[in-house]
């Protein structure tokens, strides 16, 4: 999918929950003079009905590292690795089985999609300092149309915050990577983060690098280091081995950085073809087992592949041999000490 994609940086100023006539939660900002409505899904048109959601109240990640320096206003991101622009599955944002299905509308007190966004929403409006980053698909100016919900003049908003790959049917049209929507709410003073992130229960969570299409597994071809068959059951890689600790900064020149992996299955796995990737993509090629239970640290000891780990903060994720995500972490500057390991 080709979209406006990119990032609003805007100060929270109204706001109106989603209902069954338009279930979008909206919310009206500002930046810079310019006034944007976004426009954010409470529920989907496809069965289930209820959205995916996940938020993070101490949201620690490397691309809030160059938010603020952002201008006041929306900016156009690349759909690619390294930069800012958000990938669900290649970002390492947070665990996707965090997420939870929430209905928009639930009779009581902060139990559905509504009244999560305005308790968050209502508290960015309050702090005089909070600042909203939505991550979307932008639209207008529109200078001869008022905005349907709030009135303003010229028309300008922000949609699709929510993942936007792994879509199947006719809505494929609608996959890209590193083009996914949230919202990131910063709070200055504590230098606080809070992240929220949605996803419709029919994407999938495995796609193709290139277009976002879901990639479908054929089962009978997974065998051995890819994984293996339990009972009627497929047994998949994703989360059988865990990055549990990273050397990012070696205390001495000649040391070499490093990232520990935890075996948590019941039974040897063999790395061959396996990879360790970082923010740009690039890929650090593994061999050898890890036995059950065991922890395995790998030295990044290849001609070429020094610094492969940023210092400023960074992404690392394990890759199966067939490519797909096992599991991701982030760090940010912060975390790095000289000599120290990172513990995820």
């Amino acid at each position: 999918m080709t979209i406006h994609y990119g990032v609003l940086k805007c100060k929270v100023i109204g706001r109106r929950q989603g209902t069954r006539e338009n279930p979008h939660y909206q919310l009206h900002v500002e930046a810079g003079g310019t006034h944007y409505r976004i426009a954010i899904n409470v529920k989907s048109q496809l069965s289930p009905s209820e959205l995916l959601y996940y938020t993070d109240e101490h949201f620690e990640h490397e691309v809030t590292g160059d938010l603020p320096g952002l201008p006041v206003g929306f900016t156009h991101l690349e759909s690619k690795p390294g930069g800012m622009a958000l990938d669900y599955i290649r970002g390492n944002l947070f665990d996707r089985r965090n997420m939870v299905p929430l209905a928009f509308e639930v009779p009581g007190h902060d139990n559905d999609l509504n009244g999560k966004l305005e308790m968050y929403m209502k508290r960015a409006m309050e702090c005089s300092d909070a600042v909203l980053y939505a991550y979307g698909d932008v639209w207008g100016p529109e200078p001869k149309q008022p905005d349907s919900v709030f009135g303003f003049i010229p028309g300008n908003g922000l949609h699709d915050i929510h993942m936007n790959q792994g879509n199947a049917g006719l809505r494929i049209k609608d996959n890209g990577v590193y083009q996914d929507g949230g919202l990131l709410l910063h709070f200055p003073p504590s230098n606080r983060w809070i992240a929220i992130f949605l996803a419709f229960q029919s994407q999938s969570w495995h796609t193709e690098d290139t277009t976002g299409n879901p990639i479908h597994l054929d089962h009978k071809a997974i065998s051995g280091a890819a994984g293996y068959v339990q009972g009627k059951g497929l047994l998949h890689t994703e989360h059988s081995i865990y990055i549990v600790g990273a050397v990012v900064k070696p205390a001495l020149p000649t040391d070499y950085e490093t990232v520990t992996l935890l075996n948590v299955t019941d039974r040897s796995l063999d790395l061959t073809r396996w990879s360790i990737a970082n923010k740009f993509k690039r890929k650090y090629p593994l061999t050898g087992k890890i036995e059950p239970g065991q922890y395995l640290t790998v030295a990044l000891t290849l001609p070429g592949y020094s610094d492969f780990l940023r210092q400023r903060g960074d992404i690392i994720t394990l890759l199966d041999a067939r490519g797909l995500k096992v599991h991701g972490v982030s760090y940010t500057r912060s975390q790095v000490r000289s000599g120290w390991t990172i513990r995820f």
